[in-house]
């Protein structure tokens, strides 16, 4: 199920991602397309979204919002025990992400008040995978901490169904009720360049929030410059397994196998010093997989993505997990909770042999929008301060500005910004 890799009797103190072999899904050839498709938006508009879709995800249709009626009819005619799921992940992750707002502060020193408050943005874009599976959950990660932070407005993209050229109940029914305004059955590349730059029918958005696939990552990249874009780079799934003889071989076997049937250019990796818990996971993963019917979406990440490393101890073991900088680690082992307190890069930590994943995924609270290929090593999960500008107040009385203002004067002088130091030398000049 997985290649194997030997670390053992390395040293893995200095820089080791030389020796970790990781997908390359950021290459030129997708970039370059990526380019293509929001130069062709920017210009074009809405005729070059219909015609992109047409193209990529075979559906020819103008560009139009889901209307309320068939939201509502969406929460109508989902079963009771998926409402209730949807319900309880709303629940959760409205209550951990209503911890992460800050109130507004005054702070004050002798002659000097500063007023700190966060203000939200105006409008936020939510993208949602689609094609291989429906992702309700990731309308609720993606909506809920923006709107606990405060947006007042958010449109969501979702690529459209090939058969019926709309988007799936599920999908809808959260976005009513995790509080999503305005819906498109539009995905990849051209829905990152429409909601980056707007067009007639899908109006520009101050930042974008939600994973996707290299060409939806690579394209977020390449509107930074001009949008605000949330939790890096967040593409192909990814999921290191650390695991010792303490833990169940079935549980970290199906939880490698979790993130890797997210489908292909991901990552998935069993990290152990234990040789027999590397045997007993990878047989128990084969029994798992023969009776999976997503074995072949699963077999086709692994091929490429999928390793087995045996390291020498502990310490080896976070040396490579901080090397892969995962998006999601688990540690199934002895000591979880002390181990999770040494590891520098991971978007999401879950400890213990009852902590997998999926939890995370769905119910637990964070958003499950996590930072991928490595860059969990600089940031974080989505959270309401991505959809949050911080702002301050700076109010000085003349005794204040006596105190400080010949520090600014010596600065300036130094910097040689002439200006800067008479816009406090002439007010010095007028308290004398």
């Amino acid at each position: 199920m997985l290649k194997r890799l030997d670390l053992r009797g390395r040293d893995l103190s200095g820089d080791v991602t030389g020796l970790l072999p990781r997908p390359n899904i950021a290459g030129e050839g997708p970039r370059e397309v990526v380019q293509s498709i929001i130069a062709a938006v920017r210009t074009e508009g809405d005729p070059a979204l219909r015609r992109l879709t047409r193209e990529l995800d075979g559906v020819d249709q103008a560009v139009a919002s889901v209307s309320i009626a068939e939201l509502d009819a969406a929460v109508a005619s989902i079963s009771p025990d998926l409402r209730h799921a949807i319900e309880t992940s709303i629940e959760n992750v409205t209550w951990f992400h209503e911890h992460q707002r800050r109130e507004p502060e005054i702070l004050e020193k002798p002659g000097l008040r500063i007023r700190a408050y966060q203000k939200p943005v105006k409008r936020a874009g939510l993208y949602v995978p689609g094609g291989r599976a429906e992702y309700p959950s990731t309308v609720i990660m993606t909506a809920v901490p923006a709107r606990v932070a405060g947006v007042e407005e958010l449109i969501l993209c979702v690529p459209p169904d090939r058969e019926s050229g709309g988007v799936a109940p599920s999908v809808l029914a959260a976005a009513r009720l995790s509080g999503v305004d305005t819906v498109f059955a539009l995905g990849g590349a051209q829905a990152i360049a429409a909601m980056a730059y707007g067009t007639t029918a899908v109006p520009a958005v101050d930042v974008i929030a939600g994973p996707g696939n290299v060409y939806v990552a690579l394209a977020k990249q390449e509107v930074a410059s001009d949008v605000g874009i949330a939790a890096a780079f967040a593409g192909p799934s990814e999921v290191v397994v650390v695991a010792d003889e303490t833990s169940n071989p079935e549980f970290a076997a199906i939880d490698v196998i979790v993130q890797a049937e997210h489908g292909p250019d991901g990552l998935a990796w069993l990290v152990t010093w234990d040789e027999a818990t590397a045997d007993a996971v990878c047989a128990a993963g084969e029994r798992l997989l023969a009776a999976s019917d997503r074995a072949d979406d699963v077999r086709s990440t692994l091929a490429l993505g999928g390793h087995v490393a045996l390291v020498d101890d502990a310490a080896a073991a976070i040396a490579v997990v901080d090397a892969i900088a995962p998006e999601h680690l688990e540690l199934q082992c002895r000591n979880a909770e002390a181990m999770a307190d040494q590891v520098g890069n991971a978007g999401a930590i879950f400890c213990g042999n009852w902590s997998p994943a999926s939890l995370g995924d769905y119910v637990a609270g964070p958003s499950h929008v996590l930072p991928t290929f490595g860059s969990a090593r600089f940031a974080s999960a989505l959270t309401v301060a991505d959809f949050v500008r911080d702002h301050h107040v700076v109010t000085t009385t003349r005794e204040g500005l006596a105190r400080l203002g010949p520090d600014v004067v010596a600065l300036a002088d130094q910097e040689g910004l002439t200006a800067h130091a008479d816009s406090i030398r002439l007010r010095l000049e007028d308290l004398s």
